[in-house]
């Protein structure tokens, strides 16, 4: 089964349409939704968790449709979204005592586990937290009622480097049970590059590309020459291209370029950015 499956999921306003969107995540893996802001990142999650009205298509959560047995499948999620919506007045102990009323698989010695290990303030209100320590709070509610799917909206925003890290080990570790999955989107590339099993570009509400993470970096590469080396390429070779006071960078498919091309390796950011360039 799959954790999330998106089909022709559209929604529009004024001046922006989130266009026919496909997407399957399969359990076990972690998917990661880049784009710039407005791109889509935010109105996809809330289309999924049906907080938004979508104009058409279909959400299944967990082999459910989102819009029924909402009570059931929201146990099963844990959400984090860029704002975490905690009452000011709250300290980190009185939210345990109110989510353990909440959710019916409450882990609690769980929660205090990772109150401990994200170094979060037991008793210091909520309105007294940095961005970082916000999210901090929201992850470790979102991961401590044993959920199979992680929806999180740049969860990692406001967080250190270490703690980053840190956080970032704590989501591979989930994916580690076969039925646990994440939907993760971040403008921190970096993140989802080291985190995610599968990639997905959106811009301006279309989907770019989607696929799994390995298979892009094996697929495209970087590809360092003059223009007069570039021409000489066969055609669809080149997905886009910039001039350098060197020469020429051009995102290639491997397996086109002749050998003996100077092909480098690409991450995941700089495809994006070729890849957004393009679209343009």
């Amino acid at each position: 089964m799959n954790a999330l499956e998106i089909q022709n999921l559209t929604k529009s306003y004024p001046g922006f349409c989130l266009d026919n969107l496909s997407l399957t995540l399969p359990s076990g893996c972690i998917l990661g939704l880049i784009g710039e802001n407005g791109a889509g990142k935010s109105t996809t999650i809330k289309l999924i968790l049906d907080m938004l009205h979508r104009d058409s298509g279909t959400v299944t959560i967990l082999g459910k449709d989102n819009r029924e047995n909402l009570r059931l499948t929201k146990e099963d999620v844990g959400v984090v979204l860029d704002e975490v919506g905690i009452p000011e007045c709250l300290t980190a102990v009185q939210v345990g005592k109110i989510m353990a009323l909440t959710f019916r698989q409450w882990d609690q010695g769980q929660y205090e586990g990772y109150l401990e290990s994200l170094s979060i303030p037991e008793k210091k209100p909520f309105k007294e937290f940095s961005r970082g320590m916000k999210m901090k709070l929201g992850i470790a509610i979102a991961m401590s009622h044993h959920p199979k799917l992680l929806i999180l909206d740049e969860a990692t925003s406001g967080l250190d480097p270490v703690v980053r890290d840190e956080v970032v080990e704590m989501f591979r570790d989930f994916t580690r049970e076969e039925n646990h999955s994440i939907l993760i989107s971040s403008h921190i590339v970096s993140d989802l590059e080291k985190l995610c099993d599968y990639i997905a570009f959106l811009h301006k509400g279309k989907l770019l590309l989607y696929e799994e993470k390995d298979r892009l970096l094996e697929e495209y590469g970087l590809l360092l020459c003059t223009r007069e080396q570039l021409a000489q390429l066969p055609e669809g070779a080149v997905k886009s291209q910039k001039a350098s006071p060197y020469g020429v960078e051009a995102l290639v498919l491997r397996a086109a370029v002749p050998e003996g091309g100077h092909v480098v390796p690409i991450s995941i950011e700089e495809l994006f950015i070729f890849m957004v360039k393009e679209a343009k």
